[in-house]
């Protein structure tokens, strides 16, 4: 784990939303609910951030009575709560789209394509698009060919449960894209392909920027890989119990599980505990 600093009390908390916000089952706990609203009651703001699609996250928005920008598609859209105002959006260029589908279909991936409002497939029956459907909740377009879908494309996605594959994509992506791209697992057998300032730690950037809070009185917590690109531009961060070795070993604390509490726990102990203690 990194070294906290204790001295900048904090201000904003940007949470994840899958493996940290909800468990397993995609279900927000009333206990995290109840951690949220006491965040509020202690004068701190709360955000969130997903590979999600805008319309991904409404479902937080009324529970947790949300009223900062969403960072979408890991930044790749950072839109206001009525789901209408667009704050910043970051497309893929269509040759980068072009190449990174070409990528994922070599290494024998399915392919989704999501531009700012509409999320599309190839099979409706292939791996996890009914998972993501309930996820999500709104149906993909099924598609016989990307063609003419090139355009405002905010993320394409590999998927596979091909696991050592989605790595393996991962890898070969980032090297074939270098800084043309952000490419990084938002699930074991998630890839998320965004335009480069359509990273999780950008985001922190920009929500430091849009609420003029510093980063380093922003806190982020998270589990998977491209939640430590946002850990390191915040002033501390938290990787959930069911984040990998490598995940807690970049954050400044790590909490109990999505399926223990963990976002709560985290919550109360690491942000509203200290804020109270300073």
């Amino acid at each position: 784990m990194t070294t906290p600093n204790p001295q900048k009390p904090v201000r904003l908390v940007i949470a994840d939303v899958d493996g940290t916000l909800v468990t397993q089952e995609k279900i927000l706990t009333q206990r995290a609910v109840q951690s949220v609203m006491a965040l509020r009651a202690a004068g701190i703001k709360f955000a969130v951030t997903s590979g999600r699609p805008p319309r991904g996250m409404a479902m937080l928005i009324d529970p947790l009575k949300i009223d900062e920008p969403l960072a979408a598609f890991n930044g790749g859209v950072i839109i206001k709560p009525d789901l209408t105002t667009i704050v910043r959006e970051n497309f893929l260029p269509r040759t980068m789209v072009e190449k990174v589908i070409q990528i994922i279909l070599d290494h024998k991936l399915d392919v989704w394509i999501y531009t700012g409002r509409d999320w599309y497939v190839r099979d409706m029956n292939a791996p996890h698009v009914a998972r993501e459907q309930w996820t999500v909740k709104f149906a993909p377009v099924v598609v016989k060919s990307f063609d003419g879908l090139l355009e405002n494309v905010a993320k394409v996605v590999g998927v596979s449960d091909d696991l050592e594959a989605v790595q393996r994509c991962e890898k070969d992506t980032q090297e074939a894209c270098g800084d043309q791209a952000s490419a990084a697992r938002s699930q074991p057998y998630y890839l998320d392909v965004t335009h480069p300032k359509a990273n999780k730690g950008e985001v922190v950037l920009a929500m430091s920027e849009l609420l003029n809070i510093p980063v380093d009185q922003i806190a982020t917590i998270g589990d998977m890989p491209n939640d430590v690109l946002m850990f390191r531009k915040s002033g501390i961060s938290i990787a959930m119990g069911n984040a990998s070795p490598e995940v807690q070993k970049s954050a400044t604390y790590v909490t109990a599980s999505n399926e223990q509490e963990g976002f709560a726990e985290a919550m109360e102990k690491f942000v509203l505990q200290k804020r109270a203690a300073s």
